[in-house]
């Protein structure tokens, strides 16, 4: 079977972000990137898979994106993954846009099981899998905590408002991992050294209309120093009175 991992190359959310000077992207410099930490389960999700399965089976990861990316690709190579591909496009890409080249990738690989992270910690937009699985006409499961395949049919349980939902459906179909469905393993040495010789292969990323555009990045204004109202009782009924009319928050 062929499996594929789609990963994001994104900032590391310990890094302090600061605006470029175009005042629509990051400035990079002293940025620290790594992938995205929810597509190392789905990294790992492809590999139990691929383990389970036997034979033939190859693993591939994908990335929409420059050549930064290929560091995120060879951290998938390292844990185990067998080709990498990179969709090369310097042009930022929304979601519709990234979606509509690695649906056209897929298709072109043939691959019937299809990982994603639940999200990417850059724009946490959340769609990126769904909108590749209508564009390929796969079935689609969301917030995934466990995973079980048997044959063509997939069971999945999945993660909802309150509680959790079990749902059946079959190949072809695309998950979207969340932090729980599995543990992903570290890279061993010999997984590293053997993933720096292992070649990238770089396509031009499909053609694809962007349907939202970045106007202007803002960080968020500075939290107003906090205030103490007393030190006993005696200050709860002016605590209430600004939680209710300053902060507006009772």
């Amino acid at each position: 079977m062929k499996i594929a991992v789609c990963v994001s190359h994104v900032p590391d959310t310990a890094t302090r972000v600061k605006i470029g000077a175009d005042r629509k992207s990051i400035d990079p410099n002293g940025v620290t990137f790594i992938i995205n930490p929810y597509d190392e389960y789905a990294v790992e999700e492809a590999l139990k898979t691929k383990e389970k399965l036997g034979g033939d089976s190859l693993v591939y990861v994908i990335s929409v994106g420059t050549d930064a990316n290929k560091e995120t690709l060879r951290k998938a190579l390292a844990m185990g993954a067998d080709e990498a591909i990179l969709l090369k496009d310097d042009n930022p890409r929304d979601s519709f846009g990234i979606a509509g080249a690695l649906a056209d990738e897929i298709k072109s690989l043939g691959c019937e099981l299809v990982f994603f992270g639940k999200q990417s910690v850059d724009y946490d937009d959340s769609i990126v899998g769904q909108i590749t699985a209508e564009m390929l006409n796969y079935n689609c499961v969301h917030i995934v905590v466990d995973f079980k395949l048997d044959g063509n049919k997939i069971t999945a349980e999945r993660e909802i408002e309150g509680g959790r939902e079990v749902i059946e459906t079959e190949l072809p179909a695309i998950i979207t991992a969340q932090k729980g469905l599995n543990e992903p393993r570290y890279a061993s040495l010999k997984g590293i050294m053997a993933a720096k010789k292992k070649v990238i292969t770089e396509k031009p990323a499909a053609a694809s209309t962007n349907f939202s555009e970045v106007i202007e990045m803002n960080l968020p204004a500075p939290k107003k120093p906090g205030r103490i109202i007393g030190t006993d009782s005696s200050a709860v009924p002016e605590l209430v009175k600004l939680l209710r009319e300053e902060a507006k928050v009772i």
